[in-house]
């Protein structure tokens, strides 16, 4: 590629720094949303020729995950061109194409930016493992081993096994906190964060309006390799890796959410605020993961949100669960910003996961969209895919063939995105062959036959995003009054002149409440939601929300 070809061609910039303040952000799988060529793989211009389709659901931007040159031995998180676009996605010209056509439909594009490794085939990478005296030779962390030739700490990798890996040119370990073939840069190296700062500077000319950034709180490490301390084994938690891998045995102090990355925060923030970009962390922690995110969005000079795995894992979430969970964020958190999500491409489909009816669906749905904080939905969330089966045999993941059975590792959240229920594979691509199967019930609840069905769930996430967008104080707002009384949560938004006080049933079992004091308008009917009747008493349903609004006079 000629250094013309890679110019940054700058298109269109956000023109309000708080656009990312209670955006409702649909996340994009590349190689899963549409193929255009008919490979199998989906690709940057198939996002093209689906953004109508995405700004048909009224969401506010984008998140595209990785689509940088990469051997894809982890699909696009194992980096060795941060400047390019792999082939098998396209070009630097396809996603000049995604972000002009996205911008003129008012979408913004978030990309998603993998700082904490790189893939072993980084240039960078070969450079340094060719000796301890070149340039790049401090830019991953190596280490030497013990006495007796073991790694230098008890560190574990997040796909299982020991963090270090042997290199017999160098003679030395290296830290990899996910798979061997992606080592772990070194943020202790000031030339390392210069150059990272680079990459966001060259996507940020090229137009995007903002960052995903993976594993945010992975940058840095322990300079001294100090052994992380063993949890309990009730103190044991698996939000962020299967319980089948011994990586929950371990309180992480030492191989991640080190203090000193908040520097390099702060210096990614002054990049990124010239060009009123803004970004999400995603924080993976299973025991300070909601403290972290308030660190990391604290004040004006880091990260605008963070996201934690709260809502990413476990069983459904009881009223009770999600009060905590919210109220903590308060606690942690109260100047920083909250990103919500229930499904992403790391996690059992959250409608599966849940086990959710139709109604629950719509009902959680609901409540994402009247949460304090940004919203992600994931690609076919608004379908209601369930989670695919996926046999063995057909498996891609890594994760998935390392602990199969007990854990299936990430393929089944994968499968490509459905469009038309009578044609072959969904038509998600016109090739013979899917890179990941095409579930035979996912066609029943393809695009088409959802915008023909005026029940389907997706009507009711376009309906739920719009209401969200036409009231500021579910985008925007404080959040008081948080309550959990059996299966009912309830809360009040509240910005500027205008107050909303929203309750959901988070049961199976109707329920009666009485309504908050005062003069409130009866508003949220294409939500289903329930108002008072019967000497002013609220009936709910199962799953079903009451939402009333108050016209603020201070």
């Amino acid at each position: 590629m000629t250094a013309e070809q890679r110019q940054p061609k700058l298109t269109h910039l956000a023109k309000n720094p708080d656009w990312w303040r209670g955006a409702v952000i649909y996340q994009i799988y590349p190689r899963s949303y549409q193929d255009s060529n008919g490979d199998g793989i989906g690709d940057l211009l198939g996002i093209v020729g689906r953004l109508p389709y995405i700004a048909s659901l009224g969401v506010d931007a984008i998140w595209i995950s990785p689509f940088f040159t990469s051997p894809m031995k982890d699909f696009g998180y194992d980096v060795s061109d941060y400047f390019d676009v792999d082939p098998m996605f396209g070009s630097l010209a396809d996603f000049d194409a995604v972000i002009e056509t996205a911008h003129t439909l008012g979408i913004k594009v978030m990309i998603d930016l993998v700082l904490s490794h790189t893939s072993d085939e980084h240039p960078w990478f070969k450079v340094s493992r060719a000796s301890r005296d070149n340039p790049r030779a401090d830019w991953y962390v190596w280490a030497d081993a013990k006495d007796d030739g073991t790694p230098p700490n008890n560190w574990l990798s997040i796909f299982g096994g020991s963090a270090w890996q042997w290199d017999p040119a160098r003679m030395q370990y290296y830290l990899h906190n996910f798979l061997t073939s992606q080592p772990d840069l070194n943020f202790h190296n000031e030339d390392v964060q210069e150059a990272l700062l680079g990459v966001a500077r060259f996507w940020l000319e090229r137009g995007v309006d903002g960052f995903r950034l993976d594993t945010i709180n992975f940058y840095t490490h322990d300079a001294e390799l100090r052994n992380n301390p063993a949890l309990k084994p009730e103190e044991r938690q698996s939000k962020t890796a299967p319980s089948v891998n011994p990586y929950t045995w371990q309180n992480h102090l030492y191989d991640k959410s080190r203090p000193e990355n908040l520097v390099f925060l702060r210096r990614l923030r002054e990049v990124m605020k010239h060009y009123n970009a803004a970004a999400v962390g995603e924080v993976g922690d299973d025991q300070r993961g909601l403290e972290i995110l308030g660190e990391y969005t604290k004040g004006d000079d880091l990260m605008q949100m963070c996201y934690a795995f709260e809502l990413l894992s476990g069983s459904t979430p009881s009223a009770g669960y999600v009060a905590e969970t919210l109220q903590a964020v308060e606690d942690v958190a109260p100047d920083g910003w909250a990103c919500w999500a229930y499904s992403n491409h790391d996690v059992v489909r959250h409608i599966s996961r849940w086990d959710l009816s139709p109604a629950a669906a719509r009902g959680f749905a609901t409540l994402l969209m009247c949460l304090k904080g940004s919203a992600c939905i994931y690609q076919g969330e608004e379908l209601g895919l369930p989670e695919a089966e996926i046999a063995f045999d057909d498996l891609q993941d890594p994760y998935g063939i390392e602990f199969w059975p007990e854990f299936k590792g990430r393929d089944g959240c994968r499968t490509p995105m459905v469009w038309e229920h009578d044609r072959a594979l969904g038509a998600f691509t016109n090739g013979a062959k899917s890179w990941l199967p095409v579930p035979q019930e996912h066609l029943a609840l393809a695009v088409d036959r959802a915008n023909a069905d005026p029940g389907a769930l997706i009507h009711h996430y376009r309906r739920a995003i719009g209401f969200r967008q036409s009231h500021p104080a579910l985008k925007k707002g404080g959040i008081e009054d948080l309550r959990a009384y059996g299966q009912v949560l309830s809360f009040r938004r509240v910005h500027a002149d205008e107050e909303i006080y929203f309750a959901i049933n988070l049961g199976e079992t109707p329920v009666t409440l009485t309504p908050p004091a005062g003069e409130w308008l009866e508003i949220g009917a294409e939500l289903n939601a329930a108002h008072p009747r019967h000497e002013g008493q609220i009936h709910l349903a199962h799953w079903q929300p009451t939402i009333l609004l108050k016209k603020r006079d201070d």
